[in-house]
């Protein structure tokens, strides 16, 4: 009996380690992202549902492939779609697929998401954009594993195991009747957050030394050195973006570097807001300036360098933003101010976006 026992421990030991290897291409040891992981081993095993939820960039794909890949569907596909890429006529037809005359334009017969993942995995993204009209009948198949094509009434059943993921409140959805309270409820089998870089700083450098392999093995060239001053201002940004953001500032870094050594890609008016645990930089320099109003010091000189201040870190967001000011990816929306107020603010500080021909001047006096 105790040689069985060894047995069945050895191989539970393996088995163990074999799914942490499944693991290692996700880089860090952070305690925020090894929680995260540990739920992860936890439920890749079974045929569960999973919610992954996090902010844009956090990595919730690369996680749902690591679900994928540690269950024992791991040999069958792995289907991924991206609710919020497909327009909202077309999106019912990606999933569950339709037959020939369907509606206007389709000439052949369609299958969808839903059966190509069939015995396998369906990886749904940015779920929290799938219409009203649409989530009845994606609950009915999450359900009962049935559904009809479209243009069809013969029912088809499938073996598919979900992993959706949102960086929306879905709960708040429920609440504005944005989103159904059946199927959040199904989905939410077993929510896993994932946390934005802001809480996992200690795992910057491993990341930042990761992307600059990549990134100068695709260059053709040789990087060994980062100063102590380039990694404190990554560890001290904010990275609204988290790691597709650090991925594409170190891909920066690689093009600009000279003589083996990784610069700082990040411009000076990035670094202001430091330290901030997804703080807004706006309402930072705002609590700035009222802190320092109160100090002995007179008001007038901390309040001309809280206006310098805000007037470099508007012009540092249009930038960011191509000039466009409204919108989820405008610069009202990276300063979390209304656009309106943004715009009111502009005028307050003389902005105005430049003519071509002075962007180079305004770059190398380094006001973006």
């Amino acid at each position: 009996m105790d040689i069985f026992t060894d047995v069945a421990t050895d191989v539970a030991v393996l088995q163990s380690r074999a799914a942490r290897c499944k693991l290692d291409h996700i880089i860090g040891s952070s305690a925020a992202l090894e929680s995260a992981l540990a739920g992860v081993e936890r439920v890749a095993p079974t045929d569960s549902t999973v919610l992954l939820l996090g902010e844009t960039g956090t990595g919730k794909e690369l996680v749902a492939r690591a679900i994928h890949d540690m269950s024992h569907r791991c040999d069958r596909p792995l289907v991924k779609l991206n609710c919020a890429a497909i327009p909202f006529d077309l999106l019912e037809s990606e999933l569950f697929g339709h037959e020939k005359g369907a509606f206007t334009g389709a000439f052949n017969q369609e299958i969808g998401r839903f059966e190509m993942a069939n015995t396998g995995t369906l990886f749904l993204d940015e779920i929290g954009d799938i219409p009203l009209a649409l989530q009845p009948k994606l609950l009915r198949v999450l359900q009962e594993q049935e559904f009809e094509r479209l243009g069809s009434g013969k029912t088809h059943h499938v073996n598919v195991r979900l992993i959706a993921a949102t960086h929306r409140n879905l709960m708040d959805m429920v609440r504005r009747k944005e989103f159904r309270s059946d199927l959040y409820y199904r989905l939410n089998v077993f929510p896993i957050e994932l946390p934005p870089l802001r809480e996992r700083r200690e795992d910057i450098s491993q990341l930042v030394w990761h992307f600059v392999e990549i990134f100068a093995r695709r260059m053709g060239k040789r990087i060994d050195r980062l100063s102590e001053k380039t990694l404190d201002a990554f560890r001290s940004y904010s990275w609204p973006g988290n790691i597709r953001e650090l991925q594409n500032m170190v891909e920066r870094a690689v093009i600009l570097s000279n003589d083996r050594e990784l610069p700082n890609p990040l411009p000076a008016a990035r670094l202001q807001p430091s330290q901030a645990s997804g703080s807004n930089p706006w309402l930072m320099q705002t609590t700035d300036s009222k802190s320092v109003t109160n100090s002995n010091q007179p008001a007038g000189t901390y309040q001309s360098t809280t206006r310098d201040s805000q007037r470099v870190l508007i012009l540092q967001a249009l930038h960011d933003a191509e000039w466009v000011i409204g919108g989820p990816q405008g610069a009202a929306a990276l300063l979390g101010l209304k656009r309106t107020t943004l715009i009111t603010k502009m005028r307050k500080f003389g902005i105005s976006r430049p003519e071509p021909q002075s962007e180079p001047s305004q770059v190398a006096n380094g006001i973006f």
